[in-house]
Formats: C-alpha cells, structure tokens, sequence
C-alpha cells in the first residue's frame, strides 16, 4: 500500500501541476538564443488542493490522520526506487557534458530542461513540499492520537513552523528562480533524487524521531526560543533573497526596504553589495541554518539535530562553489566584493 500512496501522491501532483490555472513569468536563466526562460507558476494552488484533499478524507474517517505514518518505510523504500528511475530517465539520454558518467549521473546532464509547461526543476521542489507537508502532518497526527494534545506541544510548533516554511516558499516561487539551484545547478542524481527522495522524507527527520516517542514536552519558555530563532532566521533568508530578486528585476531601485541598494559596477555586470548582503556574501545561507536550528530546538529528541547538521553540511560546501562560480563570472568586481564584505556566511566570524 506505501507504494501506491506515493505513486498516488507523486501522480496527483504531477496532473494538478498541469491542469491547474497559473501564472507565466519570466526567470533569470537565459535559453541559447539569451531570451529568459518562462515559467508556468502554480505550486501554492496544487499545494493547497492536494493538503486540503487529504484534510477533508481525514476529518470524514475515510482515511485515519496518520495514515502515511503507517506506511512509512515502504514510503522511503518507493522514493529511494523512483528517484533513482528518474536519474537514470532524465541523464542518460541527453549529450554528455564530457565528465565521467558517475559525475554526470550526479549532478546532471541537463541545465533546465522544460517540456511546454512543465519545468522540471519546479515540479520537483513542488513534489518535494507536497510530499514534505503530508508527513510532517501524518508524524504530528500520530504523536497526538497516541499521547494526547497535552504532550505534544513541541511536535505542534514544530509541525506549524515547518508547514509555515513551505508555505511561504510557495508563496515566493518566482523569487526562487533567482536563486543558486535555478541558476547554477542541472538536473540529475543531486536535484531529482533529492527533491522526490530526501528532501520530504529526511527534512522531517525531526518528525521521525518524535512521532513515536514521549519525550519531555519543551517547556513554553524553549518553544519561545525556537519560534524566535525560527523567524530570525527567515528574516534574514527571505528578506535576503527578495533583496537579490529586486536587484535583478528592478535595477533602477535605490532602496530596498530600510536599505540602500547599493551595487559594484563594472559595464553591465553588477553586484549587489548593501543591505543584508553587506552583512556576508552568503547571509541567506545563516538564514536557513537559524530556521532549520528553530525547528530542532522545538523537539525534545536529540536526533532533530540531524537536520541543521545537515544544513551545515550542504550549504558550506555550496558557498565555496558559488564564490568560484561567482569569482569566474565576475573577475575584478568578484575580489572588490569581497575585500568590502569578508565574511562568508557569519558576519564578523566567517
């Protein structure tokens, strides 16, 4: 039955991300002829239809709560099989970039493959959240139907904060378009075996861990924290990414918010220098760390920890491809940048 739930899951996705009515836009990534690539946007809609579907066949006892909760390994088992299909689908047949296959098969042949309205970085990261929120809500279930509301205040938070997060990156799917996974990343192993197998079913490692578990409820002063540092954290990774959006998209601004936009110039290239990007080169990159740190401090277990170390993990290694990525594109404007703001992710620290 796990198979069939996230075949299911996966199909439904896929249809409504089709039929459903949205928005075209127009990206940062340039095709060969350098008009910018356009998308078809409508992952909140599908979002909200598939959790609302779900929602209404619990609340009617067709399905329990935690149904998923049940099915669980078979889930992850059926991720791990259908991501490793779709990387072997989507890299094989398209020419090699002349690295060895196995570097090929993991980072991807494909830059932004697209197939009329479907763009297959969009449908990813939306089948990512989708399958994301629908675990995270069967974990919370299943810790409240066997202990009670009483004890589950940090998995309700936890649950809460994260649903937020995917919803508001949803919310702003235009402004990720802009980031480094649109911008620098093709598709393969990485980016399709980690958006249908790892990112909704490791993400929610917290969830794992606490579903089944009584440990001590957080105290409100801890949940406090968490809900402070959480919102720290995406302040300063969604405001730093709207500020790169409007510097892209609205280069004649002089301010954005409180803050200067401020910019290296050289000719045509640009690079934005003020406001929270003034703090380090990678802000964004602390941003999410705070959030994901947020989230773990919600959860009495300690195996929540495993998903800001993950973070850590991801985003250093990613900052230092990005600063040669960015060194190579920029030349002279790239050092200048980086003799103004030094730090590389912690302002002041590193």
């Amino acid at each position: 039955m796990g198979v069939l739930w996230l075949l299911a899951i996966y199909s439904a996705t896929f249809v409504l991300y089709v039929v459903l009515p949205g928005r075209w836009v127009e990206g940062y990534v340039r095709d060969a002829s350098g008009r910018p690539l356009r998308y078809h946007l409508d992952g909140l809609f599908v979002f909200g239809v598939v959790i609302a579907t779900y929602v209404a066949l619990a609340a009617r006892g067709v399905i329990a709560w935690d149904v998923l909760y049940g099915y669980r390994w078979e889930l992850v088992a059926t991720a791990i099989a259908v991501g490793l299909v779709f990387t072997f689908a989507i890299v094989l047949p398209a020419p090699p970039t002349g690295k060895p296959l196995a570097a090929d098969l993991f980072l991807g042949r494909l830059e932004n493959p697209q197939w009329g309205r479907v763009d297959a970085k969009m449908f990813l990261y939306l089948v990512g959240a989708v399958t994301l929120e629908l675990m995270l809500l069967a974990f919370a279930a299943h810790h409240v139907l066997v202990f009670s509301w009483d004890g589950s205040r940090g998995i309700i938070v936890y649950t809460a904060l994260f649903s937020f997060f995917l919803v508001e990156y949803l919310w702003f799917e235009r402004v990720h378009l802009y980031t480094y996974d649109f911008v620098a990343e093709r598709v393969g192993f990485k980016l399709g075996w980690g958006c249908l197998a790892f990112y909704p079913f490791f993400y929610c490692i917290g969830g794992w861990f606490a579903a089944g578990s009584l440990d001590p409820d957080p105290s409100p002063l801890r949940l406090a924290a968490a809900i402070a540092l959480f919102f720290a954290g995406w302040s300063l990774a969604r405001g730093a990414n709207l500020q790169k959006f409007m510097f892209k998209t609205r280069p004649e601004a002089t301010r954005w918010g409180p803050f200067a936009q401020t910019a290296l110039v050289d000719g045509d290239r640009r690079v934005l220098v003020g406001g929270l990007w003034g703090l380090s080169r990678h802000i964004n990159y602390l941003g999410e760390i705070l959030m994901a740190c947020g989230l773990a401090i919600a959860l009495a277990h300690p195996g929540a920890w495993l998903y800001p170390l993950y973070y850590v993990g991801l985003l250093v290694p990613r900052q230092l491809d990005d600063d040669r990525r960015c060194a190579a594109k920029y030349g002279a404007l790239w050092e200048e940048y980086r003799r103004k703001v030094p730090s590389r992710i912690i302002p002041r620290v590193w």
